[in-house]
């Protein structure tokens, strides 16, 4: 591994990920990315006691799912990188008990996804292994609950309000032989915590905006590329607020999003139209989780896309920051995925 610049992690092995899954619940299932998905429970409780029970059982779903399609046994699994929303992370660790490898737990919010796998990916192409697995969760109930208010309360919610994702993504990464297909990790920036001064947990969106914004330029400035570079750039869950917001900053920086398509995993794993429960669209932990791990790898493994930025954004806020009234620092971290070939 090389640094470039002062963000940004270029992977000289460049490791594969060799298996991955996203596992959602029936309201993810009822979107456009619904047939992507590698399994979805019929129902948010998941037949479970608490819907805590029900995001592990998720989780734990993922990571068997992952390690299925990698062709790997349990035990050739070494390291296990990943985090979630709820308190002491307990999604996570309460699924690593099960899989019973060395365990890193990471926190960055909803730009879990993106951390687990750059450090997932740092691990392997250092050599420190040969397989890590890298996974997040959210599951709309929890997280309600935790940061807002329960689901049984039936409250209002404004029109910048987000749906948060119930749903599981993971990913083996594994050393690249030289026989792998890929998709591989080409790179990594991590992102700088940036605080706006916003302070309403209904308006993640619009928090989290400068911090997608601000990876993204480092990204470009570290590496040398042009988003033109990418078939597909996509932030993690800005939705509709933040991601013109984060198009605008760019703008400012000299950074023009018009020759690539320039996307948010919010705003596609759900159809805002038919499912207007959701308001500006999704959010959580699994949401750039399972659009990356379920949809987007799939259209790399097709060859319909080449080269994808993923951004994934996290508003690091926590119910006793917010009760005593501080703002919300937001953060993004941005992973490169690129199949061998060129661009499409």
């Amino acid at each position: 591994m090389k640094q470039l610049g002062k963000q940004t992690w270029e992977f000289t092995t460049r490791p594969a990920i060799v298996g991955a899954a996203a596992v959602t619940g029936p309201e993810e299932k009822e979107g456009p990315l619904g047939a992507d998905m590698d399994f979805s429970f019929d129902s948010l409780d998941m037949d479970e006691k608490s819907w805590e029970k029900a995001e592990r059982k998720l989780f734990e779903k993922a990571s068997r799912l992952a390690l299925v399609h990698s062709g790997l046994e349990e035990k050739e699994l070494e390291f296990f990188v990943g985090g979630d929303l709820m308190n002491q992370i307990i999604s996570t660790t309460f699924a690593a008990r099960r899989l019973g490898v060395p365990y890193l737990g990471t926190f960055g919010a909803c730009s879990t996804s993106m951390e687990s796998l750059a450090v997932a990916s740092m691990i392997v192409d250092s050599g420190g292994g040969k397989y890590a697995l890298a996974g997040t969760s959210s599951h709309n109930c929890t997280v309600e609950k935790q940061f807002r208010y329960p689901t049984e309360y039936g409250s209002q919610k404004p029109p910048t309000a987000q749906y948060t994702v119930t749903g599981s993504g993971c990913a083996v990464v594994g050393f690249n032989d030289g026989s792998r297909q890929g998709p591989f990790v080409a790179r990594a920036t991590i992102g700088r915590v940036m605080d706006m001064g916003l302070k309403d947990p209904f308006n993640m969106g619009a928090a989290m905006a400068p911090a997608a914004a601000d990876t993204l330029t480092a990204h470009f400035r570290d590496t040398g590329l042009s988003p033109d570079y990418y078939d597909l750039i996509v932030t993690g869950d800005l939705a509709s607020i933040g991601l013109p917001i984060a198009r605008e900053l760019l703008a400012k920086e000299g950074i023009p999003m018009e020759k690539t398509e320039f996307g948010d995993c919010g705003l596609m794993i759900y159809d805002r139209e038919k499912q207007k429960y959701v308001i500006a669209g999704g959010s959580g932990c699994g949401c750039s989780a399972v659009v990356t791990y379920g949809h987007i790898l799939k259209r790399m493994r097709r060859g319909e896309l080449n080269r994808v930025l993923v951004a994934a954004t996290g508003a690091l806020l926590s119910p006793l920051s917010y009760q005593q009234g501080e703002s919300i620092p937001c953060i993004a971290h941005a992973v490169a995925l690129e199949n061998g070939g060129g661009k499409a």
